[in-house]
């Protein structure tokens, strides 16, 4: 097990014990929130038309190029899980989203922000036996998405795996006012639904850049009928 990996494990038992005595009542329902698979959401007009040829699990750097993407480097990990809580091992997961700019690497996104040639903008992976994955990317940034609307950031996600229904997905990030005011982010009605699409960013653990943050997202799939 890796730093990372100590790092979030050690993380989950501090805050399942930190919540213990008070979970004990309202054991039922915290039993069926656990069961309820990741809420989603639209694919939105810039899921790639086209594959990148280097479409690893790091966003930041691309094959051919010598530089690395602009930005505040940003780990995503997490759990792909079934609806009892156990690992999907060899889920698909795809990611995509604006550079540090706010821009996708979409020929269909022709804002006046820049490109970087550094960053990905896609990247895929697949979940080990334990159900983890791991993205390396940088955080993204908003975008004004028409009529006044600016879309806060966040990162896309697409699961596949056999049995499952395929998810997709947005990621939010903790403590953005323009989350509050966003119509998809607002659609899940339930607030502790919604709740589970926005992640917080934590320090690094010590074999990670230190200017770097983590992002913990645990996505529960729906088994296909």
């Amino acid at each position: 097990m890796g730093v990372l990996d100590t790092f979030l494990c050690r993380r989950r038992l501090l805050a399942g014990g930190a919540a213990l005595g008070g979970m004990m009542a309202a054991l039922p329902a915290l039993a069926a929130a656990r069961l309820a698979p990741t809420p989603g959401q639209p694919t939105g007009p810039f899921y790639p038309s086209r594959k990148p040829l280097d479409s690893d699990n790091d966003l930041t750097t691309v094959a051919g190029a010598d530089g690395r993407a602009e930005g505040r480097l940003l780990h995503v990990t997490g759990l792909v899980l079934d609806p009892d809580g156990r690992p999907v091992p060899g889920a698909r997961i795809e990611i995509w989203q604006t550079n540090a700019f706010g821009r996708y690497h979409h020929p269909g996104d022709r804002r006046d922000a820049p490109l970087d040639p550094n960053f990905q903008g896609y990247g895929r992976d697949r979940a080990g036996d334990d159900g983890g994955y791991r993205f390396r990317t940088v955080e993204p940034a908003a975008y004004p998405a028409g009529g006044g609307w600016v879309r806060p950031p966040h990162i896309h996600f697409r699961v596949q795996a056999r049995g499952f229904e395929t998810l997709v997905t947005q990621m939010y990030f903790a403590g953005d006012p323009l989350n509050e005011k966003d119509p998809l982010l607002g659609a899940v009605g339930d607030p502790a639904e919604r709740a589970r699409l926005v992640v917080r960013l934590e320090p690094p653990p010590p074999d990670l850049e230190p200017d770097s943050r983590v992002a913990v997202f645990d996505i529960r799939l729906r088994p296909r009928a």
